[in-house]
């Protein structure tokens, strides 16, 4: 997001962007936010990015992201045999779906029905060793360092575009930019995306945790040196309820917490609200 401000002849206002005119509230929020719901639409996708720079263009802009897709469709002819390629496509084309659910755990059986994990397995390396997926693993346990609790078995995989993730899903401009929609688009996947995109550049390495009986879920876990784990919420529009996070704060004794939406900055004790456009400062706080 940050580069795309920059591309945009936005430093000034993206150098604005630090804790303390947070805590100030010197920041133009309905301004950000917006500037936020265009990158959502366009991406970080370098052709995307310079022909929106040049022209506010919504229709351009998804015109080079299907050819992007059209693409990184023939590529999968092109390097491997018919039958592996069909699986690849499968794959590709079942991620926004899967991102779209309510629990975002990825499901072979989602992809065609019947399907088992020793199908898929590697077309999912294959796409992971090209940069086009990454995979998040679930936790067994919240507890540093997360590596030693790893769940081979469940995982969640994002794209690594939001701009494409819309585009494969369809998604018009409209409804992206619309007031109140964004956020809400394809029960929080953009969101998600975002945050888990912004959360790698930064080089975290993000985990997800559920207890056994999946009602209780938080999108993301990061390790601190100091915090140990720390909880990241990835929250749809100005709804700020988040039952999960509660109980994960009460149960694990949570000394910092994310909560990143589109509300405004607050503080609560452990917990930190965090406006989307300012993920920069996870771990700053």
């Amino acid at each position: 997001f940050f580069e795309f401000l920059d591309a945009l002849g936005e430093r000034p206002l993206r150098e604005s962007i630090t804790l303390q005119n947070l805590r100030d509230g010197l920041l133009p929020h309905d301004r950000l936010i917006m500037l936020l719901k265009e990158y959502l639409y366009v991406g970080g996708m370098p052709e995307c990015v310079q022909a929106f720079s040049e022209s506010p263009d919504y229709a351009r802009v998804r015109k080079i992201q299907q050819s992007i897709l059209r693409a990184c469709d023939a590529d999968f002819s092109k390097h491997n045999t018919a039958r592996f390629s069909a699986r690849l496509r499968l794959l590709w084309n079942g991620i926004p779906a899967q991102l779209a659910k309510e629990n975002k755990r990825f499901v072979f059986n989602a992809v065609k029905s019947g399907a088992r994990a020793r199908d898929f397995e590697t077309a999912i390396q294959w796409l992971l060793d090209c940069s086009m997926l990454h995979k998040v693993p679930k936790v067994s346990k919240p507890a540093a360092p997360l590596k030693h609790y790893e769940d081979f078995s469940a995982y969640k995989l994002f794209m690594h575009d939001v701009g494409l993730l819309g585009a494969m899903e369809g998604a018009a401009a409209r409804s992206v930019l619309g007031e109140k929609t964004l956020f809400e688009e394809f029960r929080g996947a953009l969101t998600e995306q975002l945050v888990f995109q912004e959360l790698l550049l930064q080089g975290k390495r993000p985990y997800y945790w559920a207890n056994q009986n999946s009602t209780s879920e938080i999108d993301f876990l990061i390790e601190d040196a100091e915090l140990g784990v720390v909880p990241i919420e990835a929250k749809a529009g100005i709804n700020l309820k988040a039952k999960s996070l509660k109980f994960f704060m009460e149960k694990y004794e949570s000394r910092r917490a994310y909560r990143s939406s589109a509300a405004n900055f607050k503080e609560s004790g452990p917990l930190i609200d965090l406006p989307l456009y300012a993920l920069n400062l996870v771990g700053a706080i």
